[in-house]
């Protein structure tokens, strides 16, 4: 089987996407997934860094390399 992936940005036209994928011959399912980044851990882990004060700022990258380098 395989899976082929659509990215649609205009989430008005899902629903005819979907729907025109189902007319194809030999689809047998079409699942809609909807990423909210704010829902993943990532995301929580980089605002508590973000709360908490966990963050650095550079000038430049010459500046971020010193930083991180020594």
């Amino acid at each position: 089987m395989a899976t082929v992936v659509l990215q649609v940005p205009d989430e008005s036209l899902v629903s005819k996407v979907k729907s025109a994928c189902k007319m194809l011959v030999g689809v047998t399912s079409v699942r809609v997934q909807v990423d909210d980044i704010t829902k993943t851990a990532h995301y929580k882990e980089a605002m508590d860094d973000v709360k908490n004060g966990r963050v650095y700022h550079a000038n430049s990258v010459d500046d971020m390399f010193k930083q991180i380098l020594g």
